[in-house]
């Protein structure tokens, strides 16, 4: 790693050329300049991590990839549950409100990632603006998410093709796409970008399809003939959940809210590919734009045509099923009599769990990456093929997979369902800390003389929109399962709060073993990776 003596800068030829790593020896001219209140210092060159990464992607592939991580079954399926759970207007809320959240969120990186975009972007961050202990559980609890998530998309894989055939077995699938996802995460980053935007487009096409068809349904092309908003009348707008009157109505509305976070998670990927794009003072923020408002418009138009296409009180919501059968989707066709749609969604649901797969071993192997550069795991861990791809970090992602055979054996479901609920609540945490990074990088910026005004992309309403984040990320993480409360039930408290109790573990962990201390906001480093402008 860097010494207090040099810089590693990345000459970059952005069109065509592949980043050449160098290290120059600081000047005192330099030095000076890293305490100077100009962002345009000398020696500020773009960075690729501390590794020789590629800069391959373009602005529109970061846009796909976050599209591919956050579309997925959380929007085709759980929206079902969330369906019965809060009503159709508890459901269209509770996705606007936790869209504000994310909008927060994908702000305050933007700001971050366009200046100073490293691979895994918002673990270095927090080491580096707020405390390394931070950063370690950040980092490891966000990787272990994915990790756990890259079996979870395997496993559903399986269950989604018996949808055709329920004779063979989940195994086969699971290996085949483990091999398949792995192999292409060790390609060029050039085509991982185009694979997962061809990936990527397909669930976007089926959105749109499916806005257009609902439109035609609720004017009456169907066998219910016109519906408009009879659903918001008969059933109601909202369910009571557990608890009778407006008592219980809120609390339906409150459990969707942990459905909406589950199903936009993902967005945040723009940042994790900031470390390898070209020109990222331009990309970055190009793609934070589009993909929130993109995702935020599929999102909630999806979930408004569901709740006026599907009664909340319809039996087919509260299905366990994994495949085409549990999508309102496919309810919603059904009840209008369109009997081969769910063929065709089901096969839409397969590429949407595959491209997922494809984002999974991406993201994670990136966060190993970046917590190899801050120091927090062994070096090694960030050695790159010769076309930028971490191999090291790419191959202990995948092996994660490998836990999906658990679903093989009776008593591995079990466990296989302990590790994915570690992996729950992964994103409230990892938005929270976005903001805190965030916050405590405008300090930075001031303490240092520099001026948000010439950063690439300057986010809007701060510091109030990073600290409206905070607050309600905090809240649904202490809140997320505050059912058990009402009928106490110790396994779904264990259920609910597993990821926090993990992620205090591992920050008290690191902080007794290294006696680390919160970064001071003058030692803060606003230099290695950053852009020159």
């Amino acid at each position: 790693m860097m010494d207090s003596q040099s810089t590693l800068t990345t000459d970059v030829n952005v069109a065509t050329e592949k980043p050449v790593k160098k290290v120059e020896e600081k000047s005192a001219a330099a030095g000076d300049a890293n305490n100077s209140p100009s962002i345009n210092g000398p020696n500020h060159d773009i960075e690729a991590a501390d590794t020789q990464l590629e800069r391959g992607l373009k602005s529109y592939h970061l846009q796909f990839l976050a599209i591919g991580g956050t579309i997925g079954t959380g929007l085709f399926i759980g929206t079902g549950s969330a369906l019965a759970s809060g009503g159709p207007v508890g459901l269209l809320i509770a996705f606007l409100f936790v869209g504000s959240i994310v909008y927060s969120v994908m702000t305050s990186l933007g700001e971050m990632a366009s200046f100073i975009p490293v691979a895994g972007s918002f673990t270095a961050y927090a080491s580096r603006f707020v405390d390394p202990s931070v950063g370690f559980a950040m980092g490891w609890i966000y990787w272990f998410s994915w990790a756990i998530t890259f079996a979870v998309e395997l496993t559903a894989a399986g269950l989604i093709i018996q949808y055709w055939n329920a004779s063979l077995s989940i195994g086969i699938f699971i290996a085949i796409f483990w091999v398949v996802f792995t192999a292409l995460n060790f390609l060029p980053i050039r085509w991982f970008g185009e694979f997962e935007m061809y990936f990527s487009s397909i669930k976007v096409v089926t959105i749109i399809g499916f806005i257009l068809f609902a439109i035609c349904i609720n004017a009456g092309v169907g066998d219910q003939g016109y519906l408009g908003f009879k659903y918001w009348v008969t059933p109601g707008p909202f369910v009571e959940n557990m608890v009778p009157g407006a008592a219980g109505k809120f609390v339906g509305f409150w459990s969707v809210l942990i459905t909406a976070g589950f199903s936009y998670q993902g967005a945040e990927l723009v940042g994790i590919g900031a470390g390898e794009t070209q020109d990222p003072a331009k990309a970055v923020p190009k793609a934070i734009r589009w993909t929130f408002w993109g995702i935020l418009s599929l999102f909630v138009c999806t979930v408004f045509f569901i709740g006026i296409l599907v009664p909340s009180d319809h039996p087919s919501l509260q299905s366990d099923s994994t495949d085409a059968n549990a999508s309102p989707l496919v309810i919603a066709a059904n009840l209008a009599g369109v009997r081969v749609l769910p063929d065709i969604i089901n096969a839409v649901l397969l590429s949407a769990v595959l491209s997922a797969a494809n984002s999974n071993v991406y993201s994670g192997s990136r966060i190993l990456l970046a917590l190899s550069n801050e120091n927090h795991i062994p070096s090694f861990m960030a050695r790159t093929t010769s076309w930028g791809t971490p191999y090291y970090a790419a191959a202990m992602t995948s092996a994660m997979g490998l836990l999906a055979f658990l679903n093989l054996s009776e008593n591995g479901v079990t466990v296989f369902d302990w590790l994915l609920n570690i992996t729950a609540v992964a994103g409230f945490i990892t938005w929270g800390l976005i903001n805190i990074c965030h916050l405590r990088f405008m300090k930075a910026l001031k303490v240092h003389g520099m001026s948000r005004d010439d950063l690439p992309y300057k986010a809007p309403f701060q510091p109030y929109l990073a600290w409206y984040g905070v607050f309600f990320c905090v809240v649904i993480l202490l809140t997320n399962g505050f059912t058990v409360f009402i009928e106490w039930s110790t396994s779904d408290f264990f259920a609910a709060y597993v990821s926090l109790i993990l992620f205090l573990a591992l920050f008290i962990g690191h902080k007794v073993v290294y006696r680390t201390k919160p970064v001071a906001l003058a030692n803060v480093d606003l230099h290695r990776g950053r852009v020159d402008l």
